[in-house]
């Protein structure tokens, strides 16, 4: 048995559900453990530090901050709470010997609780389960405790695991209780329960140095920064160590930066234990899963186990004739540097060759992970195209397996219908349907993950934005049959120039129009949707011409229906395997795969 490393230290997760309240948790942890000045200004939500996770309100990237309690310094990690970003969650549980598992009291336990419980109790982690929420006027508190420990049961805990606290909190009033009786005043009960619970780091502060690498940052100054636990030894500024890298080869070098967390910021520090969560700058070419050792005992800690990718997309060069105008970096070889970057920090993602070096394979764990990355490439200046999301298949003793998920869709009782028909469209099957009397209902199907291309779109014009879809990776069968794609056709410029109200008025009757008047198209350029199945070529420059009689502009004004200008995702989900997402900093538009229009009718005839 490992000896106690540090009493005075807990390291602990805190793990959810997407919009249970994960960060608004931590922010409430930070401003009463007195990390912040009284005069000190805080935005909301602080853990969530970069524009895509404000703007969306998701945590994306796993991140780590401390508080002091008492004597006791409390290391914790804020997680995400997509499925899709599930890799995040999978390498921060390696640092940590407790878990909060936040589960909202009126939602109950979600796919994602389940998942990342699931993880949690593989490693045996000491889990506290906190409900949260519980000023919601729906709330149900007493049925959610009862599905969580259902779902412990499920999930095989062990005796002590099903033997964890329970504390009902409310994030954003920042209070914490240990019974719906009394009510809470602040989150000391909440402090008190992970210093109680989560039992301290374990390890032997005297035996040859062992810190994995489980999360990874990048300073200007300091260069690539290793964030992981020391579980055995001690490291001090000066000291040489060496890297256990992935290949089983051996670097040494020197630690130059120590850093330890202190509420958002990091604090320099000269030695860290056994039990601490620390950072080092400074080490090249560093990467997640690699143990950072002494140098006379190079032992490697195992690499953190991380679960498939099974969506797959091609990035490539942009090679519309609009290429280059808005783009800071429009080369295939700038766009894999990029990806080769994302590689490092982001253990999900997967780049593979393709056949032409313009173009690479970026393999993640669903299209919405895929999505932000080609959001953040975007935003950094990064001009390309990227096709349909497809799945990834496996071949098992000669038969094609594709993977499954467990979809839940939490809609109002008039859209049920809808929704079920819309999901048997994709080859989903409903395992469960939960009414809870509240006006809602929870259905539950097992549906390949191919039918979830396109499904959050479909769901969310069904039931007039109002549904809520969550989806989580259970498993490989075998191919379920094809599914039917896009039944619409679409509007395709036939040549270049710049769309005109009068040409658009005039298309407005064959389908829905995504561009406005002015904005300047291409021949292959999708303009629209057709209302037909087939696509149509279109001439959408063209001009009202001036008579003898009356000039251009005279006659009956143009009434035009306003675009439905797509956004990434939206134009993700809706192109055919013949069409592509062109993606520039400041434009998103669609066009064929092919753009001359006396080629394509050629290709579809092949096809």
């Amino acid at each position: 048995m490992k000896t106690i490393a540090n009493p005075l230290r807990r390291n602990v997760a805190i793990i959810a559900h997407v919009d249970h309240g994960k960060t608004t948790l931590v922010d409430a942890l930070l401003h009463q453990s007195g990390m912040f000045r009284a005069n000190e200004r805080v935005a909301e939500r602080a853990m969530d530090n970069t524009d895509l996770e404000r703007e969306r309100g998701i945590t994306i990237l796993a991140k780590n901050t401390a508080v002091n309690y008492g004597d006791i310094l409390i290391n914790i990690v804020d997680t995400p709470g997509h499925a899709d970003f599930g890799g995040e969650v999978e390498r921060v549980l390696a640092m940590v010997d407790g878990v909060l598992l936040l589960v909202d009291a009126s939602e109950g336990p979600l796919p994602q609780t389940r998942f990342v419980l699931r993880k949690a109790l593989e490693r045996r982690l000491t889990p506290i389960v906190v409900i949260n929420k519980i000023d919601r006027p729906d709330a149900r508190i007493q049925e959610v405790l009862n599905e969580v420990f259902d779902l412990f049961i499920d999930l095989d805990a062990v005796e002590e695991q099903l033997d964890f606290a329970i504390l009902y909190t409310s994030a954003r009033a920042g209070t914490a209780t240990t019974s719906m009786d009394t009510p809470g005043v602040d989150l000391r009960p909440l402090f008190d329960a992970i210093v109680e619970s989560v039992p301290p780091p374990r390890g032997d502060p005297a035996a040859p140095l062992q810190m994995l690498v489980a999360n990874l940052d990048s300073s200007d100054y300091l260069g690539r920064i290793a964030i992981g636990r020391i579980f055995s030894g001690q490291v001090r500024i000066g000291d040489q160590i060496s890297v256990c890298k992935l290949d089983g080869t051996f670097q040494d070098t020197r630690v130059t930066k120590l850093f330890a967390f202190e509420g958002l910021k990091r604090i320099d520090i000269t030695e860290a234990a056994a039990g601490d969560i620390v950072c080092l700058a400074g080490i090249e070419d560093i990467t997640i899963g690699e143990t950072i050792t002494d140098v006379e005992h190079r032992r490697a800690i195992n690499p953190i186990a991380i679960d498939e990718p099974t969506v797959s997309m091609i990035f490539g060069v942009n090679t519309s004739p609009m290429a280059g105008r808005d783009g800071q970096y429009v080369t295939s070889r700038q766009i894999k540097d990029r990806l080769e970057r994302e590689l490092l920090g982001n253990v999900s993602i997967r780049v593979e060759p393709t056949d032409t070096p313009e173009q690479m394979k970026v393999l993640g764990r669903g299209e919405l992970q895929l999505s932000i990355l080609i959001e953040m490439m975007r935003r950094e200046g990064f001009e390309l195209q990227v096709s349909r999301p497809d799945i990834v298949t496996k071949d098992l003793n000669g038969k094609l397996m594709e993977p499954i998920e467990d979809l839940i869709i939490d809609v109002a009782e008039e859209f049920q219908g809808v929704v079920i028909a819309a999901v048997g469209m994709r080859r989903g099957t409903m395992t469960k349907m939960v009414n809870h009397g509240s006006g809602r209902v929870r259905l539950e199907f097992r549906i390949p993950a191919r039918g979830l291309i396109g499904l959050r779109s479909q769901i969310l014009t069904d039931t007039k934005g109002t549904g809520i879809i969550n989806h989580l990776f259970a498993g490989w069968e075998p191919w379920h049959g094809a599914i039917a794609s896009r039944a619409t056709g679409a509007l395709v410029a036939d040549r270049a120039g710049v769309a005109t109200a009068f040409a658009i008025w005039n298309l407005q009757e064959r389908g829905e129009i995504f561009i406005e008047p002015t904005a300047p198209v291409y021949e292959g350029m999708i303009i629209g949707e057709n209302a037909r199945a087939a696509d149509m070529d279109v001439n959408v420059t063209k001009e009202k011409k001036q008579t003898n009689m009356r000039s251009s502009g005279a006659d009956e004004a143009v009434r035009l229906i306003p675009p439905r200008k797509r956004g990434l995702e939206q134009a993700i989900e809706w192109i055919n395997d013949d069409e592509l997402v062109e993606v520039t900093p400041h434009n998103i538009r669609i066009r064929k795969r092919i753009l001359a229009a006396n080629m394509r009718p050629k290709r579809n005839a092949e096809l």
